[in-house]
């Protein structure tokens, strides 16, 4: 029995994951205790997603385990043990503005979670690949000292940077800058799946995602940028903008693009590798072309608030260069941009519904 592991099992790229490969044939081992509703309310609660993978998947095994127990941990891996081809962990506190609100619990849950996962792999199943959904957010506010231009709807680096044609890669410095408590607990986590790889020869790998989006997201005003926006058009709720004038730029990568990235990876995995991974140029957006994209395919005038504070450690701007993982892996492609993850966001959104041409 070949079986793959999913952590956050219930949420977007855990949820995305569980279906490709349980429809693969693999034995699909979901960890999930629902702390989404913890962190943002009953509204964006995990529950219905890990009812509905239970009922349409009979090679899910669905465990409702906190990764911070490590005993509980300990009774799922020693009972799949060798049978595990790959861990894939999505399982994580998301937010900036939640992490600074209860710190430990952020640091818990992103870090020692992790720690626990990783050690647990090397103990009962070393041969295993183990992926784990890393964030932009490690590299901290670096991004924000690049040379940035204004422009109308959004600002862009200058044409003869670098980073200017295909944006950021995995050479940028994590050191000298605010990373948000949030970002810190996952530079902790991402650091430590690189040395367990390079440490111990086990086959870890780190994605570091842009904004991870699609029609499976319970989208929250502290996270979940495209379905909160598509939200707010629908039910005509109001949308809050943090400062730099709306003009932020953000890539945002559908999760079944990302999923197939872990496939990739799992069929030829690498050692204590990472990869810058998003929308790139072929998905990107300011937070004010998605208000317009949005009103375009609702067809709802939006209601659109600003404050000139920003969040702490937010990016004005984000592109994420995916050429080395293009390059290790070229038969990997990203199939939806920007309009696409929308609309369909849309029509999940509102059933019966079809978006304006």
């Amino acid at each position: 029995m070949a079986v793959i592991v999913v952590t956050g099992s219930a949420g977007l790229i855990g949820s995305e994951s569980v279906r490709y490969f349980a429809t693969q044939g693999y034995t699909v081992v979901g960890i999930d205790n629902d702390m989404r509703s913890y962190f943002f309310g009953q509204e964006a609660s995990t529950g219905k997603m890990a009812r509905e993978l239970t009922d349409h998947y009979p090679q899910y095994r669905h465990h409702e385990t906190d990764i911070r127990d490590y005993a509980a941990l300990e009774a799922i891996f020693s009972e799949y043990s060798s049978e595990i081809n790959a861990i894939i962990h999505t399982a994580a506190q998301p937010s900036h503005d939640w992490a600074a609100r209860e710190p430990l619990t952020d640091f818990g849950v992103n870090a020692q979670g992790t720690l626990h996962l990783l050690e647990l792999t090397r103990l009962y199943a070393p041969d295993a690949v183990f992926i784990f959904t890393s964030t932009n957010k490690v590299y901290g506010d670096q991004p924000n000292f690049l040379p940035l231009m204004e422009q109308e709807t959004r600002w862009e680096v200058e044409e003869n940077h670098p980073y200017a044609s295909d944006g950021i890669d995995e050479s940028m410095s994590l050191d000298q800058c605010k990373h948000s408590i949030f970002g810190a607990s996952k530079v902790a986590a991402d650091i430590m799946t690189q040395e367990y790889g390079r440490y111990f020869g086990m086959k870890t790998m780190t994605f570091r995602g842009g904004c991870l989006t699609g029609p499976g997201h319970a989208g929250a005003e502290l996270h979940g940028f495209l379905a909160w926006l598509m939200k707010c058009a629908v039910t005509n709720t109001e949308y809050h903008i943090f400062g730099y004038k709306g003009k932020q730029v953000r890539d945002n990568i559908h999760s079944a693009d990302l999923v197939s990235c872990f496939d990739e990876a799992i069929k030829a995995p690498r050692s204590g590798e990472v990869y810058n991974i998003g929308g790139s140029r072929f998905s990107h957006c300011s937070l004010l072309e998605a208000v317009a994209l949005c009103e375009e395919i609702s067809g709802n005038p939006m209601k659109v608030s600003y404050s000139e504070t920003n969040r702490i450690g937010d990016h004005i701007w984000w592109i994420s260069d995916t050429r080395k993982f293009q390059k290790h892996y070229p038969h990997w492609k990203q199939r939806y941009d920007l309009k696409s993850i929308l609309i369909e966001i849309y029509a999940a959104l509102s059933p019966g519904n079809s978006p304006c041409p």
